[in-house]
């Protein structure tokens, strides 16, 4: 199975990197604070859980260290759970508990969104050697500029965490890996990704034969 669902594949192993590792393009950050049909800032569940993490963490840095951890190991990857629901909207996310990569980044987007600190959509294209498919993340505008960070949820071999100033992806992109980090920072979901998941009723067989390959 392709390594943006499920990290099978051996040359994109997790590392740490100093810098971004790519130069993000992005527009203003309150440009991404507000929400629309997918990354849902004002659904009252979502509102409620970045209340409740806000309310614990006042400081923005650790507010959003603990909306990353939350939708990390809180929300299961839908590989690592063998769940095959489609969830999209950062509703249905919270309230199913499972998703894909993309799925996964509208619910950390949206909450993080509803408590003031900007965060957009971004998109690695990955290859484990056949077609290339997109691998979803989100970025985060803290401390003067933007970091990205990968809620997929850690297994064996994954261990994502949050980090300023350099990365601790998923799957950092490293020479040879086949892969490249997509350096647009977007406002709103990719169509592309957003078609592939509704017009899918089987997260686990799109993660095998549909996962777009451009945004």
């Amino acid at each position: 199975m392709r390594d943006g669902c499920d990290g099978s594949e051996s040359s994109n192993r997790p590392a740490e990197r100093e810098g971004t590792g790519v130069q993000l393009i992005a527009g203003e950050p309150s440009d991404y604070l507000g929400g629309d049909v997918v990354v849902e800032v004002d659904h009252p569940a979502v509102r409620a859980l970045s209340d409740e993490l806000r309310a614990a963490h006042p400081d923005d840095v650790d507010f959003t260290r603990a909306a990353f951890e939350w939708v990390r190991d809180r929300i299961r990857h839908s590989v690592d759970a063998q769940d095959p629901r489609i969830t999209v909207t950062a509703g249905e996310v919270l309230s199913a508990g499972v998703g894909l990569c993309y799925a996964k980044s509208h619910l950390l987007a949206a909450v993080v969104r509803a408590a003031g600190v900007p965060a957009g959509l971004c998109y690695q294209q990955l290859s484990d050697g056949g077609e290339p498919f997109l691998h979803g993340l989100v970025a985060v505008y803290l401390a003067g500029g933007w970091h990205r960070q990968d809620p997929r949820g850690n297994r064996a071999g994954i261990d994502a965490q949050f980090r300023l100033g350099r990365e601790q992806l998923a799957y950092p992109v490293t020479e040879g890996s086949g892969g490249l980090d997509l350096a647009e920072v977007h406002v709103h979901p990719s169509p592309t990704v957003i078609t592939a998941l509704r017009g899918a009723r089987d997260a686990l067989e799109l993660c095998r034969t549909g996962l777009p390959a451009t945004p």
